[in-house]
């Protein structure tokens, strides 16, 4: 029976792992091992919305956490100029309304689609968006009272697994990573969880192929049952170690570079967007998440089509005056995963296990479902293979369709105007994938033809992008002809009289943030 885990790297993945790991299991003796001198990859980080289950299980409020964090909230991923007319959509949290059986995306399709933007049309989320609205009232209450329940009731503490999980949450978080880890290293630390600041120098192996133990410079051997490698793209323990194979995805997505910068924000003038914003570029797209005070951005580019050189000139000429005089951080993304994450008694959790570009805000995502499935495979007296065979196939599947539901993004966009963007039209699919996208051209996916391995994302997101980024069926739903549209319209209707009304009543996200830290005694911009 495991009794001790040894997790090496620090950073978000190592200490959101040892915290989680503290927490669930109480009685491991857990140890994490984090280098001195190696810099984490740590930048502004967006997120998912089920994130809030993580920080859920570990008992913390938003005010216990987000003012620590710089963190802001985050409603949707805002894409601007990826379609060759320009323009922007959103990918909101917020799942379509139902009329007579139908989602308000069919029913754009055929009620809407000349008269307005199906975004705005069918959702809450990109109005609120532009008028950087917080998702939350001043007493706390959420906008959506679908789900006010799950954040007004106490729900803390209960095991959630991702996989299961039903409910929309409607907005996620955008936070300083580096931070987040030095946050959760106090709650993990407080807990129990021994840090030792040190390098490994070795890791030795039994015959059998899996760890005995790790020699450190300065601190000797330490030794566990079961060990966790959060080392990043270098993955000493699962890749240098134990030698498993990194299957690539660079023939599905060519990104995999990225220039990096935080840069100041006047967010007093200026506020603060609710948002993730991704825009199209010459030979990638450029990320920007508004934290408190800040922002953190950056250029993700393929290195097949520029230089690191001519990158960064075209990522200082889009950002202007603001980039003067700060230094980037050049990364080389490692974009694929581990053929298997779980080789012996060996675990990798984080970049180490994989990772597609951060289009989706999908790496922290794969950091909770990786734990959560650990704590849910933990083996018993032994590693039986099965359990590491059922762990590699469910964290293998949600990357993998991660993976796919990126593809769509560049294969789908009618933008084609460089060789970069010409080259996404010739991506190499999977079969499966291939079927469905001639299926999306005559219906929008549903829950039915959309991959049904979990992966995070619903019918409604692959909805949303093929519609925002032009690849449409051209004629509604034949069934949606033979049914009265009085419905469908006094939902449209509906939609744009509550958008109206939360504009309205909503407190900006600026003021919502103040308003949380000067309760908590957190600086406040004035």
């Amino acid at each position: 029976m495991a009794k001790s885990i040894v997790i090496v790297g620090g950073g978000t993945a190592g200490w959101m792992t040892a915290s989680h790991l503290k927490k669930a299991l109480p009685g491991m003796d857990i140890t994490l091992i984090e280098s001195a001198n190696i810099k984490t990859v740590g930048v502004g980080e967006a997120t998912f919305s089920t994130v809030k289950l993580f920080f859920d299980f570990l008992g913390l409020d938003e005010s216990d956490w987000m003012p620590s964090c710089n963190a802001t909230y985050k409603l949707a991923i805002k894409f601007v100029n990826w379609r060759a007319e320009g323009g922007h959509f959103y990918h909101p949290f917020q799942r379509y309304e139902v009329v007579d059986g139908f989602n308000m995306g069919e029913w754009w399709l055929k009620l809407k689609r000349h008269e307005e933007a199906f975004d705005y049309a069918c959702f809450t989320i990109p109005a609120m968006c532009d008028a950087q609205r917080s998702p939350r009232f001043f007493d706390g209450r959420v906008f959506d009272d679908k789900v006010q329940d799950y954040f007004s009731l106490d729900v803390r503490g209960k095991k959630n697994i991702l996989a299961e999980h039903k409910v929309q949450y409607p907005y996620a978080y955008q936070f300083d990573a580096s931070l987040l880890a030095e946050f959760l290293k106090g709650y993990a630390t407080k807990r129990g969880v021994q840090q030792v600041v040190d390098d490994v120098a070795e890791v030795k192996l039994r015959e059998d192929g899996s760890i005995d133990h790790l020699v450190t410079n300065d601190h000797g051997i330490v030794q566990g049952d079961l060990y966790v490698d959060c080392t990043g793209f270098r993955g000493l323990l699962i890749n240098q170690a134990l030698k498993e194979p990194f299957i690539s995805f660079s023939e599905s997505l060519l990104c995999d570079r990225a220039i990096a910068l935080q840069i100041p924000r006047d967010i007093k003038t200026h506020g603060i967007n609710p948002y993730t914003q991704a825009t199209a570029l010459t030979n990638g797209w450029v990320w920007n998440i508004p934290l408190y005070g800040r922002e953190g951005t950056g250029y993700v580019y393929s290195s097949r089509f520029t230089t690191p050189e001519d990158a960064e000139a075209e990522f200082r000429r889009y950002l202007g005056p603001k980039a003067d005089g700060i230094k980037p951080n050049h990364i080389k993304m490692r974009i694929g995963r581990c053929r298997n994450s779980w080789v012996k008694n060996c675990v990798a959790i984080g970049l180490s296990s994989g990772f597609v570009e951060p289009l989706e805000s999908t790496g922290i995502f794969f950091i909770q479902n990786g734990i959560e499935e650990l704590v849910n495979h933990l083996p018993g007296d032994d590693f039986e293979e099965e359990t590491a065979k059922s762990y590699n196939r469910v964290v293998g599947d949600a990357i993998d369709g991660v993976r796919d539901f990126l593809i769509l993004h560049y294969r789908t966009t009618d933008r084609n105007d460089t060789e970069f963007w010409r080259a996404t039209k010739s991506l190499k699919l999977p079969e499966s994938l291939e079927d469905r996208f001639a299926l999306w051209k005559k219906r929008l996916p549903n829950a039915r033809s959309i991959n049904p391995a979990f992966h995070g994302f619903e019918a409604y997101s692959y909805s949303v992008m093929l519609l925002g980024l032009n690849y449409q069926p051209e004629k509604s739903l034949p069934a949606l002809d033979h049914i009265d549209p009085a419905g469908a319209h006094r939902a449209f209707r509906a939609m744009k009289e509550k958008t109206e009304r939360l504009v309205s009543t909503l407190p900006s996200q600026l003021e919502y943030l103040s308003h949380v830290r000067v309760q908590t005694g957190a600086p406040v911009v004035v």
